[in-house]
């Protein structure tokens, strides 16, 4: 089984920054991409920002240009740098892992984690 497990969550001031952590472990052969998605009260879960294996990222509109996601690939980790943070960036965040668990197996799985509160108010 694959644990994703979020850290760096809190409650931060209007133009504040956050950096966000999500470490994998567990059944691991091979990770082929690793994301960041947020839900706030009443709305939708939606993507934040999700980057692959080679390297190429991509952001929700919202997002860019404030937000940096970056991996370290020989910790299965996934990081988040939120700067100049807005009070609609309020949401739990989840992180998002795209697996492959086993050499023994093609398939790949999608995990999430449990989510860590980011809160930005004055």
């Amino acid at each position: 089984q694959v644990q994703l497990v979020e850290s760096g969550g809190g409650l931060v001031q209007p133009g504040g920054s956050l950096r966000l952590s999500c470490a994998a472990s567990g059944s691991i052969f091979s990770i082929y991409a690793m994301g960041w998605y947020r839900q706030a009260p009443g709305n939708q879960r939606e993507l934040v920002a999700t980057i692959t294996n080679i390297g190429s990222t991509n952001y929700a509109d919202s997002v860019k240009g404030r937000f940096t996601i970056s991996r370290d690939n020989a910790k299965n980790t996934v990081y988040l740098q939120m700067n100049s943070l807005k009070p609609e960036d309020t949401a739990v965040y989840y992180c998002n892992a795209d697996i492959r668990p086993s050499i023994a197996t093609i398939k790949r799985n999608n995990y999430w984690g449990q989510g860590t509160q980011v809160t930005v108010s004055s």
